[in-house]
């Protein structure tokens, strides 16, 4: 009991532990039921049973086992940033529930991301070489159907299977890579990410900033999954040369298509292949094809035949020791080289004052990025010549200015105009009493405002059609090569900046210039330049909610209206005014 209550968690525990023992209850009382034949007694302790089996199996898959995979990369990673135990006991003693959930949140996105490679790595490898994991692309794979029907000792051997696998690319991909950094660049580490600012919104923002802004735009814009891809598969092709392992890695599709034309009246493997599946019948051929094609739209599925070369088993231990020294390389350049650039070009105009990683690890990756990707334009230009070349560097060069110009306005003074504006109405009324001076820290103004930015594109385009959302999404469609830079300033940045400014400066100028002209106190006129920014947002939202009750109440006239007078498109029996003739001419008797 003194260790479930110094969990913090005490009602959580014993919730889960009274589920366990509600469950053994119910195996029992089934057993018991079917001893003595009380069918539906059975029947409905079954059911009992299994909605008990899936909870209870839904919590420890989505939040035991990423809370494990969090705490553990946190103790795996406590040298790099220079911490211990006994800082990880203090934080959970000072804030248990807020540690918990970034630790989950940790494990989640970890979980998430491997999962996204192994769905990688089947679109390029040989169908087959993963089937000891689950297709998560498979048509026939049901998660929930699997927890009813596999016994429990099946999913406890998952769940310590998965642990141990998890746990052991953890250590290879981040214990041990830290150990080698300390041992090969002693003074490198440790990252800096103590939080010093005295901001009322401390580097959380950037961090969030991060995590929304910096990894999609690199994701999704950058061409990175391509490139993963092409990685992965070079890799494969150089080991299965390496080791004689190509048939079996990548299959035999690519010797097929080369030595064309094939026999395929011959349906005999030939020998040293290895072949599980029956062949496809000769009718129907293209509707089979057709139909495997849908089936493998997220990932090859299913499986192909390869060739077994000699001492196989030897040849993929030698694999599995290949690709364990390609991770650690791998992650030992992710973990150092974004860091050590962004920390080069950052000391040029900060010296040797330490920044915060986040910063320096952004910045570093975007270097990369730029680096990788205009290495790879300029390859694909090369055999184009000189002249288009120029031709080419011409026109990336106004649209990179037009890019900058753009940037600038939309990424830079609207977000810091939002963020100022958010910092006046909620955060500085809420967080600074009266008799205090707020302090606004435009940089954490500008990260807060990205982020609100992009809520609000994303809520826009989720609404009804009006001009802004016809704007975003033409700026969209239009893209970085035909950036309209007149179009963008006229249609989205002037009337969202004058939008912002007059909602910044107005009640400036109400509560500094006209309050004081009336002869008020003092202590008044710092309660309205303090609550002015409020004051003003209330009043603002009571008029629009007014005007929406408004204009539905017109439209519920309008149809209660139209039910009771329309006939067809003609009034009837109404008249606008009392006392004047109906404009509706009365009908012809001998034309109906």
């Amino acid at each position: 009991m003194l260790t479930v209550q110094a969990s913090h968690f005490e009602g959580l525990i014993t919730t889960i532990v009274g589920y366990i023992l509600l469950a053994m209850t119910l195996i029992l009382c089934h057993g018991l039921a079917a001893l003595v034949r009380f069918q539906r007694s059975r029947r409905l302790l079954g059911v009992c049973y299994i909605v008990v089996k899936v909870s209870l199996l839904v919590v420890v898959e989505i939040g035991v086992f990423p809370l494990i995979c969090g705490w553990w990369l946190d103790i795996c990673s406590l040298e790099m940033f220079d911490a211990s135990l006994k800082d990880r006991e203090l934080s959970f003693k000072s804030a248990p529930g807020t540690t918990m959930f970034l630790h989950w949140l940790v494990g989640m996105v970890y979980v998430f991301y491997f999962a996204s490679f192994i769905l990688l790595l089947r679109e390029v490898l040989r169908p087959g070489v993963l089937w000891f994991l689950r297709n998560l692309n498979d048509p026939d794979f049901n998660p929930v159907q699997e927890m009813i029907h596999l016994p429990i000792y099946r999913h406890l051997r998952r769940f310590i299977l998965s642990v141990v696998v998890f746990g052991s690319i953890v250590l290879l991909m981040l214990w041990l890579p830290i150990r080698l950094i300390k041992l090969l660049l002693p003074t490198f580490l440790p990252y800096n990410v103590m939080l010093y600012s005295d901001a009322p919104v401390s580097e959380l923002s950037l961090e969030l900033l991060l995590l929304q802004v910096v990894l999609p735009a690199l994701l999704e814009q950058g061409h990175t999954r391509q490139w993963l891809k092409g990685l992965v598969r070079a890799w494969t092709v150089s080991a299965g040369y390496l080791l004689d392992l190509h048939s079996y890695l990548l299959g035999e599709q690519d010797d097929n298509d080369a030595n064309q034309p094939v026999n395929n009246n011959n349906n005999n493997p030939p020998p040293g292949h290895h072949n599980n599946n029956n062949p496809a019948p000769a009718v129907g051929e293209g509707l089979h094809a057709a139909h495997q094609a849908i089936l493998q739209q997220g990932g090859p599925v299913g499986f192909q035949p390869y060739h077994r070369p000699l001492r196989f088993p030897f040849r993929i231990v030698l694999l599995i020791a290949f690709m364990c020294i390609t991770l650690l390389v791998a992650s030992l350049v992710c973990l150092t080289l974004p860091v050590f650039t962004g920390r080069w070009l950052m000391s040029f105009w900060t010296g040797n004052s330490k920044i915060h990683e986040l910063y320096t690890a952004a910045c570093g990756l975007y270097v990369c990025w730029l680096s990788i990707r205009g290495v790879t334009v300029l390859l694909a230009w090369m055999p184009q010549g000189r002249t288009v070349i120029m031709r080419k560097v011409q026109e990336w060069t106004l649209m990179i200015l037009k890019t900058l110009v753009v940037a600038l306005l939309v990424a830079g003074v609207i977000p810091l105009l939002l963020g100022l504006l958010f910092e006046l109405v909620i955060v500085a009324p809420l967080r600074v009493p009266l008799d205090q001076t707020p302090l606004f820290y435009p940089w954490q103004d500008w990260a807060l405002g990205v982020l609100h930015a992009k809520i609000i594109a994303a809520i826009t385009l989720m609404g009804p059609q009006w001009w802004l959302k016809t704007v975003i999404e033409q700026v969209y469609a239009n893209g970085i090569r035909n950036i309209d830079l007149q179009f963008i300033i006229r249609k989205l940045a002037a009337p969202v900046i004058s939008v912002l400014l007059l909602s910044l400066c107005v009640p400036y100028v109400i509560a500094a210039g006209v309050v004081p002209a009336v002869g008020v106190t003092p202590e008044m006129e710092i309660l309205m330049q303090r609550r002015i920014y409020p004051f003003l947002l209330m009043v603002v939202s009571l008029i629009g909610i007014l005007s929406f009750q408004i204009r539905q109440f017109k439209r519920l006239y309008e149809h209660i209206k139209n039910d009771k007078y329309l006939v067809g498109q003609r009034l009837v029996n109404y008249e606008r005014k009392a006392g004047r003739a109906s404009s509706v001419p009365p009908p012809n008797p001998v034309a109906e």
